[in-house]
């Protein structure tokens, strides 16, 4: 059970991994606070079932609750950029944790339990989840891939390029940019229902800054801007701590170290559309 647990714990990063990419990689926004709205979409589906309401529905619900905050958060981004829309995310991620902290509500320091979820009648385990965040993972990949070739991912795209010369053919670019947060939050709020009810109590700690850190380095080390770079970097770092058990201590070192490295020597990642390791492939 435990294989399966490490194995839906990589399948988590991996959603959110692809979620942060829709924000930063192809709308080219700063996002350097995900980890908040993977803990709102935690907590409010936790309160929910909590509350007697079956985890299926619960789950969807989080995912718009978050989606909501998200839309608030595309809404800053209208009149912040780069540096400044990082710093914003940032401040954003530790107010929310400092609430969940502090609120009964979220069962501040003491955590929140849940009454699990059910499948069929059948209390789920980290098999059922990992089967779920499959399939979610799947789904995502091509929802993923069909926007990449619509309109709206053209203009995500143009974007991400060039503001100015989005908004000069016309693209709405506040619409898009609004768009992007909510559906890059809304699937952060959705993993985030899944891992409060896999791991059965939550506490603010879940979602702290770092752990913003750690999907960032999933995106970046993985090659942002595509899919299989993500899924890749949350591999890689999802099965680090399996590896560097012996540096528990220094990891978050290490992630920090790699992340350096990827930005001063290969900027599109491991895998990314202009890196070697691509280019090799394509040869």
């Amino acid at each position: 059970m435990y294989l399966w647990s490490v194995i839906a714990t990589i399948e988590t990063y991996a959603l959110l991994a692809l979620s942060l990419n829709i924000i930063t990689g192809y709308a080219g926004q700063s996002m350097m606070g995900i980890a908040a709205f993977y803990g709102i979409g935690a907590y409010a589906a936790s309160i929910m079932t909590n509350a007697g309401m079956s985890f299926w529905i619960a789950a969807p619900l989080a995912m718009v609750i978050t989606g909501l905050c998200g839309t608030v958060m595309g809404v800053i981004a209208l009149r912040l950029k780069d540096d400044f829309l990082a710093i914003i995310t940032i401040g954003i991620n530790f107010v929310m944790v400092a609430l969940f902290n502090n609120l009964d509500i979220f069962g501040a320091s003491l955590g929140l339990a849940n009454n699990g979820a059910y499948l069929f009648g059948t209390k789920m385990n980290h098999m059922h989840y990992s089967g779920l965040l499959l399939v979610l993972i799947v789904i995502l990949i091509l929802l993923i891939r069909k926007m990449n070739n619509s309109w709206f991912g053209l203009a995500l795209t143009s974007l991400s390029e060039d503001e100015e010369a989005a908004r000069s053919f016309g693209i709405d670019v506040s619409r898009h940019k609004i768009l992007a947060f909510i559906i890059g939050t809304s699937i952060a709020g959705l993993a985030g229902a899944i891992f409060a009810h896999r791991q059965g109590i939550i506490f603010s700690t879940n979602f702290a800054f770092t752990f913003s850190i750690t999907v960032l380095s999933m995106v970046v080390i993985g090659g942002i801007g595509t899919i299989r770079g993500p899924i890749f970097g949350a591999i890689l770092i999802g099965a680090l701590p399996e590896i560097l058990r012996f540096a528990k201590d220094y990891r978050l070192l290490i992630y920090c170290l790699l992340l350096i490295i990827m930005v001063r020597f290969q900027p599109q990642g491991l895998l990314g559309e202009d890196s070697v390791l691509h280019k090799l492939w394509k040869r």
